[in-house]
């Protein structure tokens, strides 16, 4: 087993991102970032309607585009807490919008109502019994849509915390002692990301990180040739990584943990973590099972023999 972290490195400009609610009660949430797989437009949009108070089906994420807001990639384990970051305050700042023009209405059942007493759910702002829906507020004032936008720095680095994310992680493995051939048996990760936005694209990250580590502690490797200086294995035919035939029962396991100081949600990444300690556990497995201590990567049969 090892244990593992991995920095929280935000870039020193500010994410920002839009939104705009239109008077059919649907949404939408722009930011420039990105989608390549991570599912990040799936989960901004869970942030952006968790913040708007309306139901998830009802929102959808823009992105891809350098028209839309100036926002990070999700790259570097940061895309989740910079990204959720902007979208959260560009939806709070919409919905505070929405409540602070309900009470001030004359013909919104909110009129004169305190508006930290308002509560938005399913695209309805509710105070006591009386109620008004974002829809019924702009089609009454013959508005198409309103929006905000918003914007999140991240904290200075000299601030006094670590701001990390944390995993433990194990491994269990097989060497045939007389071929000196290592199978990956089991392989077991716990981890501390802060708020989990979605559990299954998440886990998916993480599972992948943790097989990218068995690539890096069994597999994966550069060789020159020594008399041209040239790379003998240049592209995926010849550079081994893992397939599903190498990959063993994966299991991962969240500790979720309230860090505010990070961003305003305590999200963190999951991207690298993963695969942070993966190859040092395979290492330590190989060490407990053959007695002998690797210090390379990647552990080589002519290693074990």
């Amino acid at each position: 087993m090892v244990g593992a972290g991995y920095p929280v490195t935000p870039p020193a400009n500010p994410q920002r991102a839009r939104a705009r609610v239109y008077a059919d009660g649907t949404a939408v949430v722009q930011a420039a970032t990105p989608e390549f797989g991570t599912g990040v437009a799936t989960v901004m949009a869970q942030v952006a309607a968790d913040a708007l108070g309306m139901p998830v089906d009802r929102c959808r994420f823009e992105n891809g585009d350098t028209d839309l807001p100036n926002i990070a990639t999700a790259v570097g384990s940061a895309g989740a807490g910079m990204i959720s970051a902007a979208v959260h305050s560009a939806a709070t700042a919409l919905r505070n919008q929405f409540i602070a023009r309900a009470v001030t209405d004359g013909a919104s059942p909110l009129h004169g109502a305190d508006p930290v007493d308002v509560v938005a759910r399913d695209g309805v702002m509710t105070a006591g019994t009386a109620s008004d829906s974002y829809a019924d507020l702009l089609q009454r004032n013959f508005q198409p849509d309103a929006e905000a936008s918003g914007s999140w720095s991240p904290p200075a680095d000299d601030v006094p915390y670590g701001m990390m994310t944390f995993g433990a992680q194990f491994a269990e493995v097989a060497v045939d002692p007389e071929l000196g051939l290592v199978r990956v048996r089991r392989m077991t990760g716990a981890f501390a990301p802060g708020l989990v936005l979605n559990p299954k694209t998440a886990r998916s990250q993480l599972m992948g990180g943790m097989l990218w580590g068995l690539g890096q502690a069994l597999l994966e490797a550069n060789h020159m040739q020594p008399r041209t200086g040239r790379w003998a294995n240049p592209s995926l035919g010849e550079y081994l990584v893992a397939v599903n035939a190498d990959a063993p029962d994966v299991d991962v396991e969240f500790v979720e943990v309230d860090d505010l100081v990070v961003n305003p949600l305590g999200v963190k990444g999951v991207g690298e973590i993963g695969q942070v300690g993966s190859s040092a556990a395979i290492a330590n497995a190989v060490h407990h099972a053959t007695g002998h201590r690797i210090r390379k990567m990647p552990i080589t049969v002519e290693d074990l023999l």
